[in-house]
Parts: structure tokens; C-alpha cells; sequence
């Protein structure tokens, strides 16, 4: 008896897609019949999802390319907003993350609030590797690539434990933002900052007082 999966694929590279597309009809199952639409930024996107509905026809599988072109009335502004909104109007589909980020806090972001059955950073991606995930999401998911298994074993494996605004002042500092300008981005005073900066340094026993120093050691650990 065939299986029939509704994929939608949301990514701005045609050719991109169109990779993803040849992989999976090439490698999947003999049983399996693959429905597959295609969204290059976040209003076709939105528009798919809401048709599949619309028809009853909701998709099994969503690929989302996390940087994708924002929605004409700003109210998304990348794969990660689609996929929020996926996780609502689809609570059955399985969602696969691609991105190019390799940041460990923006691993760690996507985990928390998306929480998705697949999670491919594009440069580790093989045809291989994307059929794996692909049918490992179907059946016993979730399907994380190296980089994201190795973000978080190092998470894991720390005993330094920090909080979300301490981990966005790694983020931002490696991003090469000024202390100064930490406030702004956090919705915190300078001080404020400061004083977490300090917490930061003694956590990871840096003693020279340096950021850089600071984020080596964030680095090592798989915080940043």
C-alpha cells in the first residue's frame, strides 16, 4: 500500500530546492509517493500552508530554510517565525531546519522554540545525509547533523550552567557588538550588563579581565 507525504519546501535558492527535491525522489521508498510544493520566501509560504488547510490536505513535512526574504507586512521575518506559525496551523507536520548559522547560540534558539524532528546545518549537508533525515524524521525522529549533535553534547557535557541573557552576551559579543551598545540589545541597564559580564568571567575562570579571553572559553565549551 503506498504512503502518500505532502512536502512543502520553503528556501530563496531555486537550485538550492531543487537538490532537495531530486535527493528525495531518487532515494525515497518504493512505497512512498512524494506531493512536493515549493516556497521561495515567507508570503508562499504562508500562502501553502493555509491552502493546505483550506483543502484539508495539511502537509506531513516542512523544510525551512531559516534566512528567507521577510513577509510584505513585516510580520515574518525568517524561517524561524514560519516554522512558529507551521507549529500552530499544522501541529502534526514534522519540521526540518536548514541553515547556514553554526553559532551555538542560535543552535541552542532554535532547539528551545521550535523544537524541530530535523535540524541540518547546510555545510555538513550530503545527499545522504539528507535522505537519512528525511525518512528518520518520518519514523523515529528527531534527525540533528554533526554540528548541531556537537553543540549540544558540549552543552551537555559543561558544568557551567548560564541563563538566556547571559548566553545572547556571548552571542552578541563573539557578533562583535560593544559592551556599550549590550544594553540596547538586552532591555537591560549597562550596569546590569556589566555585572553579567563579571559573572560570565568568573564562571569560566577568565583572568585577565578579557572578552576575547571570555569567549575562547565560551567557544571551547560550546556556548558561543
Amino acid at each position: 500500500m503506498s504512503e502518500k507525504i505532502r512536502i512543502l519546501m520553503i528556501d530563496d535558492h531555486p537550485m538550492i530546492i531543487e537538490g532537495y527535491q531530486n535527493t528525495l525522489q531518487f532515494t525515497k521508498k518504493s512505497n512512498q509517493e512524494l506531493y512536493i510544493d515549493i516556497a521561495n520566501n515567507c508570503d508562499e509560504a504562508i500562502h501553502f500552508m493555509d491552502k493546505s488547510l483550506e483543502k484539508a490536505l495539511p502537509y506531513d513535512v516542512l523544510f525551512v530554510d531559516i534566512s528567507l526574504p521577510a513577509s510584505k507586512d513585516g510580520s515574518m521575518q525568517s524561517g524561524e517565525d514560519l516554522a512558529g506559525y507551521a507549529r500552530n496551523i499544522l501541529p502534526k507536520a514534522k519540521i526540518i531546519i536548514l541553515t547556514m548559522f553554526n553559532e551555538s547560540f542560535r543552535i541552542h534558539n532554535i532547539i528551545k522554540t521550535i523544537d524541530p524532528e530535523g535540524f541540518l546545518i547546510k555545510s555538513d549537508l550530503t545527499s545522504s545525509e539528507l535522505a537519512s533525515a528525511f525518512q528518520a524524521v518520518l519514523n523515529n525522529p528527531p534527525f540533528y547533523s554533526g554540528t548541531v549533535n556537537s553543540h549540544i553534547r558540549k552543552s551537555i557535557t559543561t558544568d557551567i550552567i548560564i541563563d538566556e541573557k547571559n548566553r545572547k552576551i556571548l552571542h552578541l559579543l563573539s557578533q562583535g557588538v560593544k559592551t556599550k551598545n549590550l544594553a540596547a540589545h538586552l532591555d537591560i541597564s549597562l550596569s546590569a550588563v556589566e555585572k553579567r559580564k563579571k559573572q560570565l568571567k568568573d564562571l569560566f575562570l577568565v583572568e585577565d579581565g578579557e572578552d576575547e579571553t571570555l569567549l575562547e572559553e565560551a567557544r571551547k565549551r560550546g556556548f558561543v
